[in-house]
């Protein structure tokens, strides 16, 4: 399986680098730096674009293997942006017993991009989970903070399209 291209080109700014800067000179010469700035790097741009990882490869002097590895290693560093709104469908047990992996494909089908992916105008993005603890209404389908329980796969446009 190969690496997932991001679909959504990057768009760093100069306050986002400068601040990014500011974060790595900080931490630059503390044990066991590297998460903690990765994390940093992360909030400031929404997500680690390989750009970005190389920016704190080159300041930290580490190789980008290690931080790439870092990166596709944790699952609380995401590769590609989030959209403005977050879709994620649950597919634990309950949920995907009733329906969540027909869900899935239906709203990768509508929104032409595959889980852990952001639409091209940055509007979506899509993530599956494994539980969100409402399996009560299973198949949970959440759009920001908004959860949709006991779905359909004919549900799915009718929801995508509350967000157009």
């Amino acid at each position: 399986m190969g690496v997932k291209q991001c679909t959504v080109p990057f768009a760093g700014t100069n306050e986002q680098y400068s601040k990014l800067l500011g974060v790595i000179e900080e931490h630059k010469d503390e044990k066991g730096a590297l998460m903690p700035i990765m994390q940093k790097a992360q909030d400031i741009y929404g997500y680690l674009p390989i750009e970005v990882q190389s920016i704190i490869s080159n300041e930290m002097d580490i190789p980008l293997e290690k931080v790439y590895g870092i990166a596709t290693f944790y699952s609380q560093f995401s590769l590609s942006p989030k959209g403005k709104y977050v879709i994620s469908i649950c597919l634990g047990t309950a949920c995907y017993v009733k329906g969540a992996g027909d869900i899935l494909l239906k709203l990768k089908e509508l929104l032409k991009i595959s889980d852990g992916e952001c639409t091209p105008d940055g509007k979506f993005s899509l993530d599956s989970c494994r539980c969100i603890g409402a399996c009560g209404l299973a198949p949970v389908m959440t759009v920001n903070d908004d959860v949709y329980g006991k779905i359909t796969v004919d549900d799915v446009a009718g929801i995508l399209a509350k967000y157009e």
